[in-house]
């Protein structure tokens, strides 16, 4: 029996967020029907959040002293202001971590390893490790697939297949790795650690994973075998990875772990003269601005949705969203689709988890959903829609390093890795499997907001 006393909210302050989405899905359609590249990354998203919060302002009732202050104060919120400082230390370790040589000896020690006969599902191996290192799927498939293509030509494989599994093990790290804009999204918005949320999320990441390399293992042989090359990498310039992976899943303060890193990879490029000390600084500061559009682009969306909720959006969706929920499992799947259709309309798995964050942790507290199952799973079907798009960034630039020879759609139905990582996450939801790490009552653990 339903609840009288059910707030039924007001699905009118809804709508600076449906402008939101609305004028940065258009304009990418536009741009896209005047051939222009890249063209849902050219309007830049915190316009289309001022866009949003501008409207928001004007149907928002009170005064205009009472509307700036709930705004300011979503803006400020202190889980908004811990992620925005992760993504400036997580942007600063990553240019400095690159600089330095850590990505190319990455690169290069992975293809040393790999055994020429097994050039497919290398790609795949060294995009996973290079990407959960990193944390940046583009910045994965920008390493790899200039390398991938070439040896793609003189082995006679079949490019869309490796292309696809280029695509799928950049995005194993981008929905895994500590250091990922959309972990670091996705775990302040719902108050979990970040060494929860990978233990959650690998129960159906890595079997996803282990089926994918079986099935390259099988289809992805080449037709000749490469002449086997010889790769320059130092060892050295990988233990910055490595230290940030191995600390993180320690449990160790996330903004500890960033830090140690930057300042083990600002040593290492130090020593080797990749830079001088005022280099270094311009290093890390060049990390700072290159996370600056997902850096503006959160705290103008926490003040948005301070908005829409104190106006009643929320709890009107809630309400609607509620009357198709029936328990635990149909949360869960509500929580997954809400979060993937976004990401479809916005080309930008961040963005649609920041978007949706407030409402998954109203459904996940109604329903009992562990708020560390809601987290893994809005990083997991906004990477998995993200790989399946190809209008989105990985797939367009995969497919411009084949001369036009391969198109973005062609290389969808060979990304493997992110249609099975759907398909386990989804029987997760139906079955025991993958939940082993979960505790019986979801509630019963210490939320740690900033590990």
């Amino acid at each position: 029996m339903r609840d009288s006393n059910e707030k039924k909210g007001n699905g009118l302050a809804l709508l600076p967020f449906l402008i939101f989405i609305f004028v940065y899905l258009f304009s990418g359609i536009i741009l896209q029907a005047n051939g222009v590249e890249m063209a849902f990354y050219q309007f830049p998203a915190p316009i289309a959040a001022i866009i949003g919060i501008i409207f928001a302002f004007i149907i928002t009732k009170g005064s205009l002293d009472d509307k700036f202050s709930i705004f300011l104060k979503g803006c400020g919120d202190e889980n908004i202001i811990t992620m925005c400082i992760i993504y400036l230390l997580a942007g600063a370790f990553s240019v400095v971590s690159k600089t330095m040589g850590g990505v190319e000896s990455t690169v290069n020690l992975g293809l040393t390893l790999i055994p020429p006969s097994f050039i497919t599902v290398g790609i795949f191996v060294v995009a996973s490790f290079i990407s959960t290192s990193t944390g940046t799927s583009v910045g994965t498939v920008v390493a790899v697939a200039p390398i991938a293509v070439e040896l793609v030509e003189k082995a006679g494989l079949n490019m869309p297949l490796v292309l696809g599994a280029l695509v799928g093990g950049a995005m194993f790290g981008d929905n895994l790795s500590i250091i990922s804009d959309t972990t670091i999204a996705a775990t302040k918005t719902q108050g979990v650690s970040m060494k929860d949320k990978f233990k959650a999320n690998i129960g159906f990441a890595m079997p996803a994973a282990l089926v994918t390399i079986v099935l390259l293992f099988i289809f992805g042989r080449p037709v000749s075998t490469p002449e086997v090359q010889e790769y320059a990498f130092n060892i050295i310039k990988i233990v910055p990875y490595i230290f940030v992976l191995v600390a993180a899943l320690s449990g160790m303060n996330v903004l500890v772990v960033l830090t140690g890193g930057i300042l083990i990879s600002g040593s290492i490029g130090l020593y080797y003269n990749s830079f001088s000390l005022l280099g270094l600084s311009k290093e890390i500061y060049s990390g700072f601005t290159g996370m600056f559009d997902i850096f503006l682009l959160s705290l103008l969306t926490g003040g948005l949705a301070a908005m829409v909720s104190s106006a009643g959006g929320l709890d009107w969706l809630l309400y609607k969203i509620k009357r198709k929920i029936k328990g635990k499992k149909s949360a869960e799947l509500g929580i997954s689709t809400l979060v993937a259709l976004t990401d479809a309309a916005t080309a930008n798995n961040t963005v649609s988890i920041i978007v949706n964050s407030e409402l998954a942790k109203e459904i996940s507290k109604e329903y009992e959903v562990d708020p560390r199952r809601t987290a893994s799973l809005l990083d997991t079907f906004s990477c998995v829609m993200q790989s399946l798009i190809p209008y989105g960034a990985q797939l367009l630039i995969a497919g411009s390093f084949t001369s036009g020879l391969v198109s973005p759609v062609e290389i969808v139905p060979y990304v493997w890795y992110s249609m099975l990582l759907a398909v386990f996450a989804i029987v997760s939801m139906f079955t025991p499997f993958g939940n082993r790490y979960l505790i019986k009552n979801p509630w019963d653990f210490k939320r740690d907001i900033a590990s």
